[in-house]
Order: C-alpha cells, then sequence, then structure tokens
C-alpha cells in the first residue's frame, strides 16, 4: 500500500461526485495528482493545470507508474474504468461513485484478487493520511495528525467523528470508508489488520450502521487477531428495523437466518460480546478513546 505524499494520483471520470472543488483541495492538501482521465475530453486541461486524457495508458506513458486511481464515473461505467486500471498496473482504486451494480463489483472483486489490487468503496469519500495524502473527497479541515485510525461504513459519519477527535485534541494516523454499497471492495477486516500494523496508529475507531453482517464479522477479528484496542460506534440504534416481505424473492435472505441478523442491535451484542466500548453517539467517542489510550 503506497500513501506516501509523492505517490501519483489519477482521476477517472469528472462528474457530480468530484467537483472542481475536490480537486482543488487534494492539490492543495499536496497529493501528487497527475491527471484526468475522461473519454472524448483528451487534450483538455482542467483547472490547477490537470491535463485531461482519453486513456489510462496514455497517463502512464507520459507519467510513468500511476499508484492510485480515483474512480468517480457513472456506476455503470465503474467497471469498465476499474479494468481499465488494473491493465494498466494501477493498484489502488478508490471508488467514489455509489449504487455500482452488484454484479459488476462481484466481477471486478475477483481481477482485484487475482492481481493483488486494493479496492475501497464503492460509495465511499475516500481515504485520508492526515498532514500526509488525501484521496477522494473527505473535508480535510476536520482532520489532524495523530495516532487515532478511523474505519467506517459511513460517509458523513466518518468526517463527524473525525471532527470530534480533532475538537477534543486527538489526532488521527489515518481515516477510510470502505463504502456503503451493498457489495465493496477492501473489508472491516483487512483494514483492522492494516491498522494493527500501522506503527502509528494506537487505536482503532470503528464505525458501523445496520445492513449485512460486516461488524459481526470485524468483532470475530477483533477478539482473534487485533492486539490494539478498539473503539466502536453503530449508527441507526434508533432506526425502525427493515421489514422482510418473506416473497419467493427474499426467501433465500430469510430462511436459516436470526430474525436480528443486520439490525443495529446484533452490531451492538457483537461489540459487547468482546468488551470493545461503544459509544451512544459520536460526541462521546473522544472520551472512550482516551481511556483505552490510557
Amino acid at each position: 500500500m503506497n500513501l506516501r505524499p509523492d505517490s501519483k494520483v489519477l482521476i477517472q471520470g469528472l462528474c457530480e461526485y468530484m467537483s472542481a472543488t475536490h480537486v482543488a483541495q487534494m492539490k492543495a492538501y499536496g497529493t501528487n495528482l497527475v491527471a484526468g482521465v475522461d473519454a472524448g475530453s483528451g487534450g483538455q486541461e482542467l483547472l490547477y493545470g490537470l491535463p485531461v486524457f482519453d486513456l489510462v495508458e496514455e497517463v502512464i506513458e507520459q507519467f510513468g507508474v500511476i499508484d492510485t486511481t480515483i474512480i468517480c464515473v457513472h456506476p455503470y461505467q465503474v467497471l469498465d474504468a476499474a479494468l481499465e486500471a488494473i491493465a494498466s498496473g494501477i493498484r489502488q482504486l478508490i471508488i467514489i461513485s455509489p449504487g455500482v451494480p452488484p454484479l459488476d463489483m462481484v466481477q471486478l472483486l475477483r481481477k482485484a484478487e487475482a492481481t493483488e489490487t486494493l479496492v475501497v468503496g464503492p460509495n465511499s469519500p475516500g481515504i485520508i493520511v492526515p498532514g500526509r495524502i488525501l484521496l477522494g473527497t473527505q473535508p480535510s479541515e476536520f482532520y489532524t495528525p495523530g495516532s487515532v485510525g478511523i474505519l467506517s461504513r459511513s460517509t458523513t459519519l466518518t468526517y463527524e467523528v473525525a471532527r470530534e477527535l480533532t475538537k477534543a485534541g486527538l489526532g488521527q494516523s489515518i481515516s477510510v470508508s470502505i463504502g456503503s454499497d451493498a457489495v465493496v471492495g477492501s473489508s472491516f477486516i483487512q483494514w483492522l489488520q492494516i491498522l494493527d500494523e500501522d506503527e502509528t496508529t494506537q487505536v482503532i475507531v470503528l464505525v458501523g450502521q445496520p445492513g449485512g453482517g460486516r461488524e459481526e464479522a470485524a468483532a470475530r477479528y477483533i477478539t482473534e487477531v487485533i492486539d490494539k484496542p478498539v473503539v466502536a460506534y453503530i449508527a441507526g440504534t434508533k432506526a425502525p428495523p427493515v421489514k422482510h416481505w418473506r416473497q419467493t424473492g427474499t426467501l433465500a435472505a430469510v430462511v436459516g437466518r436470526d430474525p436480528d441478523f443486520g439490525t443495529a442491535k446484533s452490531k451492538l451484542a457483537a461489540f459487547s460480546e468482546i468488551r470493545v466500548p461503544v459509544a451512544d453517539r459520536p460526541s462521546q467517542i473522544p472520551e472512550l478513546v482516551k481511556k483505552a489510550l490510557k
């Protein structure tokens, strides 16, 4: 994984998910943005002197190896854009676009696994290593360098937690949103391992939400593998439970499952069982982090 300030970064697609403001913010933060790719727009120039090419391979020819691409094309074009990046040797993909078709993601993840490519997202604001590099749309003003790693499924909650930590004088080592689409690339488990091995990170904040079993799997992994202290927050604890209609199309999803599967209640129980402290609200996270650091 290459998250150094000098690593070369490409943007594929420029749509409503990635505005000129986001490009300017990354440039101002010191991110080494070298070019954009937007088929049919090659030869143009974006604000702040970012050249635009038609193909990823054209960027490689001019700038050499690209470490990371930020993909923000139409959801139905994400698979093609990602496969083009992988074919060009790019091994870190951050997908900002939401609503990527699940079968497209399954195909992409098979290719990513075969090529040892890290995929973050879709429906993710990306990654920030405070004081070093910004990859995506996270608001950098909420962050400050420190030792708290933030790992989240949410988008806006990711940087809300960062803001609460910064207000309390607790800086962050890295913040990543794995994305909140039905099928995403890298998992809680992968990033827990990365943060556990990261020398800068001393405590991990995990932000979950209802849906699926990712938090429960993370809880099992924490108790078996992770050595560093973990603090959790589960959004949506007051939200009404999802109603299953038990129709033919949903039978496979409900037969044999615990009725609480995927609910906030199930996730809270998983962390409670392994004695990971869970905040009732984001503003309580800094207090729990300080206790964990002691």
